[in-house]
């Protein structure tokens, strides 16, 4: 059941529409005496028979005058009008409670054609009061159409009862004949009465009116006159809606002033939402279905919907909506050739196909993801190393220390004077600082439940370091606000690690200095097996991530994307690689990344401390006392025996984690195969 909404502003009904019922044909339907005895004063008189202001009981009349009049009242009756011996009673408070009776005295067998005349009588005067009610501003468009058909169906009728009356005059109609050539119109009127009840008693509105007349309709198959009739109903009754969903499959215009139509639309939703709701309701929710789809539209509800955001879109964009138009593609009604399915899947192609050249071709969407494969996935990592190194003092400062402008201008410097340069696209890449650690980040961002996390006042801007695109409509459709935050994390891990990787090439570069210097040494042996083996570490991480995860991914959404023939499903492919690149990453599986990032601390606090080591090494071989060169040693190995044991003891037990998980996740094999491999040579 579907009711006015309280938020539709309707125009108010004019106060002489209700003040006068004589423009309006109510008053015929107003009773105006309580006794059909009574009143002396009945009004003039058809009946030749009688004298006017006579109220005679019918009784006193012969079987042959009292046909006549009966047939007379009749027909006063079958437009809804009181005669002299049949009456209407109403029901106060009750519009569609009504009944008609008739004088006792009356002839039995009269008295028997007028019962079984008098339910077309009833039907003619609910339906000609429900085209007056239903014909006021606030019960919408469609039952102003539904009125408006009965309204022509009615005046036939009216047609029809004039060429009895006039048959009646001509001394041709019996009361026989009255009621054969009335009972072929009874089923019909019936019918009707049938639907108007239940639309009157529900408040139908819109939709619902539509599926009432469709579900009559096919539950009269077995009479296909009223099936017919019902149908040209429902189809007078469409045209108002079908209108509405032209101008939406069309030009993706809503234009539904009662609030009728299945979909609603929430102008508070911005297309610039986009870039800052982690959400993307936007492109969810600025268009979405409403309860009341008509049975007809049911089944393509979906494409309706998105073939007027595609049109939407573009007219955001300034592009001209033009599709193709013709008198064939014309919703102006709908019917068992299911043209009008044709007409809205051939829009929302057409739309679909307009959307997809507009996005790929004029605003480039390509080459914007590969621009930010560049740079978010590090697929050219030149200007990184490049900016790690002019920013690195920057970026070891505390979190509150750090100047974002500073890295914003060094990263500019970066990517002036190394490869990106040649990319139109790199003047869209900022830098930010997330203040929140790496694992606390992702958790954030998947669930983006908690605003009021703790900052961590112990790292920094290596931790905190991220990089973010500027992405203007229409990309931000599919290049959103929880697009781009899946691309920061996939960056911040990759960052660490090649963080990571540096810090350990920089303490395998002073294991090599030592090694020219040819100090003889287990500590330095041990150490540079030890960083030997961090290395192989990272380095089979880094390469795993890169080429067994991103690539391979990006080149299955690569070709998707370029067979893809709609935004929904660029869309669709964008978001199923992002989340198996997420996956794939560990990003999403917290007990192996908690050891991964184990193991990456373990390799920067032994990075940190080479210098250390080895400085501590020269000195024990510089000095002359061997019981001193022997307690600095001892010390020195059971500080490499710590790093040795803990590293080796966290990479070991990746082992079994991998193992329980592969089955589910046989990426998990890949990663066992690179990561466990370091290890195999420690000793």
């Amino acid at each position: 059941m579907e009711t006015a909404a309280a938020n539709i502003s309707c125009p108010p009904t004019p106060l002489w529409n209700v003040e006068r019922p004589f423009l309006t044909g109510r008053f015929h339907q107003e009773a105006k005496h309580t006794s059909p005895l009574a009143d002396d004063s009945k009004g003039f008189s058809l009946d030749p028979f009688c004298s006017p202001g006579l109220n005679k009981a019918i009784g006193c009349y012969d079987a042959a005058v009292q046909e006549l009049i009966v047939i007379d009242d009749l027909m006063s009756a079958l437009v809804g009008l009181e005669g002299r011996y049949i009456y209407i009673k109403r029901i106060r408070g009750k519009e569609d409670e009504i009944a008609f009776e008739v004088d006792a005295s009356m002839d039995l067998v009269l008295q028997e054609f007028t019962h079984r005349l008098v339910p077309l009588c009833k039907s003619y005067l609910l339906i000609d009061q429900f085209v007056e009610s239903r014909s006021l501003f606030k019960n919408g468009l469609v039952n102003h159409a539904f009125a408006a058909g009965l309204r022509a169906l009615l005046l036939d009728y009216k047609a029809m009862v004039a060429q009895l009356e006039h048959q009646f005059r001509l001394g041709r109609l019996s009361i026989q004949g009255l009621w054969f050539y009335c009972q072929p119109v009874m089923p019909s009127m019936q019918a009707l009465t049938i639907v108007v009840q239940k639309a009157s008693a529900n408040n139908f509105l819109g939709s619902s009116v539509l599926n009432l007349l469709q579900s009559q309709a096919k539950a009269m198959a077995g009479d296909n006159a009223v099936r017919s009739l019902l149908e040209k109903m429902t189809e007078c009754a469409s045209n108002a809606y079908l209108g509405i969903l032209e101008r939406w499959v069309y030009e993706g215009v809503i234009e539904d002033p009662y609030g009728e139509f299945f979909i609603a639309e929430n102008k508070s939703l911005h297309k610039e939402s986009l870039t800052e709701d982690y959400d993307a309701k936007y492109w969810r929710q600025r268009y979405s279905l409403k309860e009341g789809i008509p049975s007809f539209l049911e089944n393509i509800s979906g494409i309706i919907l998105t073939t007027g955001k595609y049109l939407n879109v573009m007219r955001e964009c300034g592009h001209n909506v033009q599709v193709p138009a013709s008198e064939n593609s014309k919703l102006t009604s709908f019917g068992s050739d299911h043209h009008y399915l044709e007409c809205i899947k051939a829009a929302y192609e057409f739309a679909g196909n307009e959307l997809l050249n507009l996005i790929k071709e004029k605003y480039d969407l390509m080459g914007k993801l590969r621009s930010i494969k560049h740079y978010l996935l590090l697929d050219q990592g030149d200007f990184l190393v490049h900016f790690m190194d002019i920013a690195r003092e920057e970026l070891m400062k505390k979190l509150d220390d750090i100047a974002v402008e500073k890295l914003q201008s060094l990263l500019d410097l970066a990517l002036r004077t190394t490869a990106a340069a040649a990319d139109p696209c790199h003047e869209d890449l900022t830098c930010c600082v997330v203040r929140v650690p790496p694992q606390t980040f992702v958790s954030f961002s998947l669930s983006c439940t908690d605003d009021d996390l703790e900052e961590p006042t112990t790292i920094t801007g290596l931790e905190t370091f991220s990089l973010s695109y500027k992405v203007q409509w229409p990309l931000s459709i599919v290049i959103s606000k929880r697009a781009l935050t899946k691309y920061q994390l996939i960056f911040r891990f990759l960052f660490h690690c090649k963080h990571v990787d540096r810090q350990l090439s920089g303490a395998w570069q002073l294991h090599q200095g030592v090694r020219v210097l040819k100090i003889q040494g287990t500590a330095i042996s041990r150490s540079s097996l030890l960083c030997r083996s961090m290395l192989k570490f990272i380095h089979s991480l880094l390469h795993y991530l890169t080429f067994e995860v991103l690539e391979p991914n990006w080149h299955v959404m690569y070709n998707r994307l370029q067979a893809a023939r709609s935004i929904d499903e660029v869309i669709q492919h964008h978001d199923l690689f992002l989340g198996k690149c997420l996956t794939e990453c560990l990003l999403l599986s917290p007990v192996l990344l908690k050891k991964v990032d184990r193991l990456k601390s373990l390799c920067l606090q032994y990075a940190a401390a080479t210098q250390w080591l080895i400085s501590s090494s020269i000195d024990i071989a510089d000095e002359g006392s061997r019981a001193l060169e022997k307690r600095k040693g001892r010390f020195l190995l059971l500080h490499l025996r710590k790093f040795e044991r803990d590293f080796n003891s966290e990479l070991q037990s990746l082992g079994p984690v991998l193992s329980r998980n592969s089955q589910a996740e046989p990426h998990l094999t890949h990663l066992a195969q690179w990561i466990l491999g370091a290890g195999g040579n420690d000793h």
